[in-house]
């Protein structure tokens, strides 16, 4: 600013606003206007005060301070493979370490690694795609903010299901768009209707999101399901971050189906790499140039290092995903086993990820309260199902992402204190 109206600005200020008697330190008065209230502190957006609590962390931070003061918990709640991540990828990382591998790499990522998913998605699905369709993203979350970023206007509605995963209305709300919440049923599988997606379907909506296996549900989609709502015509951003996580059914990419679709893919769920933060978006040609733009800007690029890793996670580890898939089954179905028994399984079996929406409507309908509950007095952590929309309300997400020793004991803990809740009300 200029000297003299540097002088005069305070100037104006010392014998106006700051040193009127009639107005408190926290207020100021401008010329022409009423008197305004300032600020106390450091002021925070509008947009960032709306983002709400992800609860299951939460839960998870409360059950670490159990931890911390010697109580044993039982984790039936994070949403993260209990294995160690491969050997092949660790050892791909180390050599890629050892190399000075630290580099930035191209903003879409390195072409071997977009090469070699091009290649798993021929040979797992029968979808022919070029490399240069393929953004590789520091995990699946920013690859699903970029997505939306594409395809979001301010009012814009992003069509999802309630149940959904916790962080997508956020997600959409962030970027100015509005979410439109379609009740599944779980009489239902927990699935989308297409009547209803028609009838959902409108002038103002931007996209479809779909998640296939899903979180919280388990549900999968077969792919006649998958063929009618790829028939609906409306832009699909399908998330794909447990493809592979199916048991008893046949895998299937909405890529299969339609061109119309982005697709979030990650490496943190399937291969156990929760840490490496790795994913990748698929997009149509006509996206891929402003999707570059957004990563160049927002992110630069992915961890070099870490894409090599993940090379190795498509090309040397089919075996090792084999053997976690087996092992998230046995548990399921004993999972399911026990849930049947307590009267809580859900109507439908799920077939994917490593959940399932166990119904406690029978026990309360506050299952935030009541997982906290659970939490401090059977020492076992749940996620409660209001963090994943109302229609879960009444409903405690189970993880199976655990051993099968500490899914029993977490069983026999939870089963004991949903008998004494029962008998307290009777």
């Amino acid at each position: 600013m200029h000297l003299y109206y540097h002088n005069l600005w305070c100037s104006f200020l010392k014998g106006s606003a700051l040193n009127n008697a009639e107005l408190n330190k926290n207020q100021i008065k401008i010329p022409g206007a009423e008197i305004v209230q300032r600020e106390k502190g450091p002021v925070c957006a509008a947009r960032a005060k709306e983002i709400t609590s992800f609860i299951v962390m939460d839960v998870l931070e409360r059950a670490k301070e159990l931890e911390g003061r010697g109580e044993e918990i039982i984790h039936l709640e994070i949403g993260e493979p209990d294995f160690d991540t491969p050997e092949p990828i660790r050892e791909a990382a180390q050599r890629a370490l050892a190399a000075g591998d630290t580099h930035y790499t191209h903003s879409l990522g390195k072409l071997t690694l977009r090469e070699a998913i091009t290649a798993f998605y021929r040979r797992k699905y029968g979808v022919s795609l070029a490399p240069e369709q393929i953004i590789v993203t520091s995990g699946s979350s920013p690859g699903l903010l970029l997505a939306l970023s594409v395809l979001m206007e301010e009012g814009r509605e992003v069509i999802l299901p309630d149940p959904h995963y916790a962080c997508y209305p956020n997600f959409i709300r962030y970027l100015g768009g509005k979410p439109v919440y379609l009740p599944v049923r779980g009489e239902e599988g927990f699935k989308y209707h297409p009547a209803a997606l028609k009838k959902a379907i409108g002038p103002a909506t931007a996209a479809l999101l779909l998640n296939s296996p899903a979180n919280p549900t388990g549900a999968v989609y077969n792919g006649h399901e998958l063929a009618e709502l790829a028939d609906l015509g409306c832009p699909i951003v399908s998330d794909e971050v447990y493809g592979g996580l199916v048991y008893g059914e046949e895998a299937h990419t909405i890529l299969e189906f339609t061109e119309n679709a982005l697709v979030i893919g990650g490496f943190s769920k399937v291969y156990a790499m929760t840490g490496w933060r790795l994913g990748y978006v698929i997009a149509p040609p006509a996206y891929v140039r402003p999707l570059q733009r957004l990563q160049q800007n927002l992110f630069i690029c992915a961890a070099s290092f870490v894409q090599e890793a993940a090379l190795a996670a498509l090309t040397r580890c089919d075996s090792h995903v084999a053997a976690m898939v087996e092992m998230y089954d046995r548990r399921r179905c004993y999972l399911l086993e026990r849930l049947r028994g307590m009267g809580i399984a859900p109507p439908v079996e799920p077939k994917g990820a490593f959940y399932v929406l166990a119904d406690t409507r029978a026990y309360t309908s506050d299952s935030l309260s009541f997982a906290f509950e659970i939490l401090e007095k059977a020492k076992v952590a749940v996620t409660p199902g209001v963090d994943f929309g109302p229609h879960a309300e009444g409903h405690l997400r189970i993880s199976y992402a655990n051993s099968l020793e500490k899914i029993a004991e977490g069983l026999d803990r939870l089963q004991s204190f949903l008998a004494q809740s029962k008998a307290k009300k009777g």
